[in-house]
Parts: structure tokens; C-alpha cells; sequence
């Protein structure tokens, strides 16, 4: 007869009741922010006299017909579609009443990962590139911001706030890079941040990917680009600097109509005193380019 009786007053409750502010039902706390396989308790207090005061849930259902609260409690919250409702049967108008728990169940990554789109090896100065970062089942997802990081800057992020997975899910986000020289070496992050809210933990729990060092060729550039006019000195050593920066690393040849000096042909700079007047070319070369500079050596005037 109790429970025949119970459940018919749980069928009014679901079809005639009332939530909000003409509800008697007040839920503390309101929200609550659990993470996966932890404990939970929330109590559910009637604020005028009660018939039947109780929860609605998957598991851990819970009434009493004597108070005027009743707990709901779970050891080890697993159930994602969890949907717990404390619902009141009161003798006074409004009769019905029921309250819904904002309930956040959570999980943090199982892995949080950075790679190159379509692509392998350095990447090419001034070339567009695409970078993935892949979060591999997380809860809730539209709680969840990744953020992209190019040393300690972050340069990128992105929500998920049009999703309402509440169970977890596979996303990943894409950066668009166009390095420069300046950014060989440069090392990427991606970091998935879940933001509960206040009553959530603080600070937001967050798993970063290992780091992805950018290697970026770019062709050979002269420290001084400007071909260089030069007087012929006697006797002191003089030195035709070819130095470039590149990556891969230029490597160098001359070509003159005068002699090279021994053992100097693929060095970047020539240093002698037996160099002649005329016209010395170095070309610095990778994989990428050929650049090229003239050293002109000039004989010195009669009478100066």
C-alpha cells in the first residue's frame, strides 16, 4: 500500500508540478561540480509543511514523509545522464512542486596533443602551415577552452559552447602558421582548461601536450648585403667577410679571376695579404636558395 501510494504521488508530482520561485523547495547547495568517480551529497529542504518530500534519480533515490529535508547522496559519481529532481507533495496550493539540481558532472583529458597537418619535417619560411591539437575524452566539452601557446604567449583560443555533449567526447582545434626565421625554435603548447565555474575547482584544472619545436629553413641573408668596394693595402692581412645566416646552414664558394687563396675556397670569409685588385664573388647557398655578393678590390692610385 506505501509504495503504491508513493508512486502515485510521483506521477502528480511529474505531471502537475511547479518549479522555480512558486516552488517551496530550496537545494543546497544549487550547483554543484563533480568530478568523475567522486562523492557527491546535496540536501533538498521544504520551506512550509510537507506530505511526501523526495529525489527523483537514476540512482541513489531518496523520500520521507517526516522531514522537511531529504539528502541525496552518491559515493562515487559514474552515471553521466544523472538528472537528479527533488520534487514536494505539500497540503497547501501549489501542491506539486519540484526542483531540478544543476548538476556538472566533469573529466579531464585522457590525453591532450599537438602535430603538424599534412605535413612533415621543418617547415618553409613565408609557407602556411596547419597545427592540430587533439583532446582525447573530456566532460563536460562545452566548458572547455583550449589554448594555444607559442613560447608563453598565447597567440589562440577556442570554446566549445555550441556543443551539449554532457559525457565525454573526442575535439580538436587548428592553428594557422606562417613562421618567419625569427621563429625557429620556437616551441608550440596547447592546453585544454575546463572552466566550472565557482563552483568548480580553482584554479581550472588543465592538461598541456608536450611541446612541438618548430624547425623553420629560410634562405641565406647577408649580414651585409651591400657589395663592397675595397682599396688594395700592402703588407696587412685583408678579410673579405661572406658571413650569412640561413638554415640549413649556407655553405660557401668563391669565384674570381684571380687566384683564391689556398685552402679558403668554401669558407666564409677570405683572409690574406696576397689578394689581388679585381672582382671577388661569394655565393652562400642551402637547400632553399643561392645568394650571391661582390667583393671588389681596388689597386691603389700612383702618387697616393
Amino acid at each position: 500500500m506505501g509504495n503504491t501510494f508513493l508512486r502515485w504521488i510521483l506521477t502528480l508530482c511529474m505531471i502537475y508540478s511547479v518549479s522555480g520561485e512558486g516552488c517551496s523547495l530550496v537545494l543546497k547547495p544549487s550547483r554543484v561540480v563533480v568530478g568523475f568517480g567522486e562523492p557527491v551529497s546535496v540536501s533538498c529542504e521544504a520551506t512550509r509543511p510537507v506530505r511526501v518530500l523526495g529525489w527523483e534519480s537514476v540512482i541513489s533515490a531518496a523520500h520521507t514523509q517526516q522531514d522537511l529535508s531529504v539528502q541525496w547522496k552518491v559515493d562515487s559519481l559514474i552515471d553521466w545522464i544523472e538528472e537528479p529532481i527533488c520534487y514536494g507533495v505539500f497540503f497547501t496550493a501549489p501542491r506539486q512542486c519540484e526542483e531540478k539540481l544543476n548538476l556538472v558532472l566533469y573529466k579531464t583529458p585522457d590525453s591532450v596533443s599537438i602535430r603538424p597537418v599534412n605535413h612533415s619535417g621543418p617547415m618553409v619560411e613565408g609557407k602556411e602551415y596547419q597545427l592540430l591539437c587533439e583532446v582525447q575524452n573530456i566532460a563536460p566539452v562545452q566548458y572547455l577552452t583550449l589554448r594555444w601557446y607559442k613560447g608563453q604567449t598565447e597567440v589562440y583560443n577556442h570554446s566549445f559552447t555550441e556543443l551539449t555533449s554532457s559525457s565525454p567526447v573526442q575535439v580538436s582545434s587548428i592553428l594557422m602558421v606562417t613562421p618567419t626565421k625569427a621563429e625557429n625554435g620556437a616551441q608550440y603548447r596547447c592546453v585544454a582548461e575546463l572552466e566550472l565555474g565557482p563552483e568548480g575547482p580553482q584554479p581550472p584544472p588543465t592538461v598541456t601536450s608536450e611541446p612541438l619545436n618548430a624547425s623553420v629553413y629560410f634562405p641565406p641573408t647577408f649580414l651585409d648585403p651591400v657589395p663592397a668596394v675595397l682599396d688594395l693595402t700592402v703588407g696587412p692581412e685583408m678579410t673579405l667577410n661572406c658571413t650569412a645566416t640561413g638554415n640549413p646552414t649556407p655553405v660557401y664558394s668563391w669565384q674570381s679571376s684571380n687566384p683564391i687563396p689556398e685552402g679558403m675556397g668554401d669558407e666564409a670569409a677570405l683572409t690574406s695579404s696576397s689578394l689581388l685588385p679585381g672582382t671577388y664573388t661569394c655565393t652562400a647557398s642551402n637547400t632553399l636558395e643561392k645568394k650571391s655578393k661582390q667583393f671588389i678590390i681596388k689597386a691603389k692610385t700612383k702618387g697616393v
